[in-house]
């Protein structure tokens, strides 16, 4: 094999594997669960450990962040090139709760290898596609001769993604000026399956609300009073029944206003993507596909707004009949947002939609929860270009592209930064995020860490 700077960070990557993987199965040991209280020095001493990880590696800053909550950990490496381009790395520190007899075959937080896996809690979501970070730029360092990195590399890690990420915007916002940056990696996601490395280039947003209808003051006689009173929990089911048309789109007026179109291209890259219909329909646990008309389920999933019913209920759910008129009647909704939608002001359209509805009689209350604002980079962004180029020179292979239908964190850094946000990371479906058994494909994660060796050339050059 030539002496290419390719072969160097795949033969030193190879060299070091043994030592990475046991450092990652070190950090797997710390069961840092962020929502589970009794575990709350264990976040704090991922955190530590993590901290103290990345100085070994290299990075002459490395801190640790309080917040109300668990502590994150940034870590900055700058560039001896002037005027070298800002990159920012998020991830988190903090996983989902775990025990034995949720159906582990192992205990969870003492991770093992089995045919080219290893297993344990964290191993995906999100530690060791983290951790790739830290053998990546020493194998960036060995292939280019460098002593600092081609970019003016941050890194933020923070320690309550599972929990919801309460304080997470607030961080940012109390740290702007040092987390500024010209473009921002996020490696907290994945890739198509196991054959087809993936760039995701987009997460959708997110608006929740519950809308409680109240009629009488108490359960009423349905045969006294029905018909001659107004009946929340039928109140309720017009509102939900309007809230689609017979296309499938969201019938709330100006939720469409300001959607960025899927260009033709984007759903060309798409169609691309190995898809079966009736393998998605098995993991959704359903009989058949509905959605807005027009768009194939990828792009109802990726990359159009809905709105969806959450929970639903009102008067007597017990056995056999009780016939009563309710007192009230409760629906939470949920709409996700793709770019082009602003959530504060789709909130006002829900707001003033649903109380349009709301007959006369029947009082109302409409609850809003935080909101998670999109984020799209589109295709011809050099930054993203140079993702897909690390990547492919990694997988040796051509780059597809998805995007994400859930919603995350990231676009707070879009946000609070403004800067593009991309994703890089190497899992796939089958690692079981969030569930038994969760695990990496270990070939998989060091193809993360040659991307990253590679990474910091490319975006060194797209973005200066």
């Amino acid at each position: 094999m030539s002496d290419t700077p390719d072969s160097v960070v795949r033969t030193y990557t190879q060299q070091h594997r043994a030592a990475f993987l046991d450092d990652l199965a070190e950090w797997l040991r710390i069961p840092s669960v962020s929502a589970q209280p009794e575990h709350d020095g264990d976040v704090r001493r991922s955190a530590g450990w993590l901290s103290a990880k990345l100085a070994e590696t290299g990075f002459p800053v490395t801190e640790i962040w309080e917040t109300p909550g668990a502590p994150a950990v940034f870590a900055e490496w700058p560039s001896d090139d002037p005027g070298a381009p800002v990159v920012l790395v998020y991830g988190h520190h903090d996983v989902q709760p775990a025990a034995r007899e949720d159906g582990w075959s192992t205990d969870p937080f003492e991770p093992v290898i089995r045919e080219g896996r290893m297993y344990g809690r964290g191993a995906a979501d999100d530690k060791g596609q983290v951790f790739f970070h830290t053998l990546g730029v020493r194998a960036h360092l060995a292939a280019t001769g460098r002593t600092s990195p081609a970019v003016h590399l941050k890194l933020l890690v923070e320690g309550e993604e599972e929990s919801g990420s309460p304080h997470f915007r607030a961080l940012a916002e109390e740290h702007a000026a040092r987390l500024a940056a010209d473009a921002v990696i996020v490696s907290d996601t994945g890739m198509w399956d196991e054959n087809t490395p993936t760039v995701c280039t987009g997460m959708r947003g997110l608006a929740e609300c519950e809308i409680e209808l109240f009629g009488p003051g108490q359960d009423i006689h349905s045969g006294s009073f029905g018909g001659a009173v107004p009946n929340p929990a039928t109140a309720l089911a017009r509102l939900v029944a309007a809230l689609h048309d017979e296309e499938g789109r969201v019938a709330i007026p100006g939720f469409y206003d300001g959607v960025a179109e899927l260009t033709e291209t984007e759903r060309a890259l798409f169609a691309e993507l190995p898809f079966d219909e009736a393998t998605w329909l098995r993991t959704a646990s359903s009989r058949a596909t509905a959605g807005e008309n027009g768009y194939s389920t990828l792009e109802r999933v990726w990359a159009r707004p809905t709105a969806e019913v959450n929970g639903i209920g009102g008067g007597y759910q017990g056995a056999g009949s009780k016939t009563v008129i309710p007192s009230s009647a409760l629906v939470k909704l949920s709409f996700r947002l793709v770019a082009g939608q602003d959530p504060d002001r789709v909130q006002g359209l829900v707001r003033d939609w649903a109380e349009g509805r709301v007959p006369d009689g029947v009082r109302h209350r409409i609850t809003f929860s935080p909101a998670t604002r999109p984020c799209l980079t589109p295709l011809d962004h050099p930054a993203l270009q140079a993702v897909a180029r690390a990547m492919g020179r990694a997988f040796g292979t051509r780059i597809l592209f998805t995007r994400e239908g859930g919603s995350g964190p990231a676009a707070d850094l879009q946000d609070v930064l403004g800067a593009p946000v991309l994703f890089l990371g190497i899992s796939v479906p089958s690692d079981g995020w969030h569930g038994p058994d969760e695990k990496v494909e270990l070939d998989l994660l060091l193809k993360g860490v040659e991307t990253t060796a590679h990474l910091w050339g490319e975006l060194a050059d797209a973005l200066r």
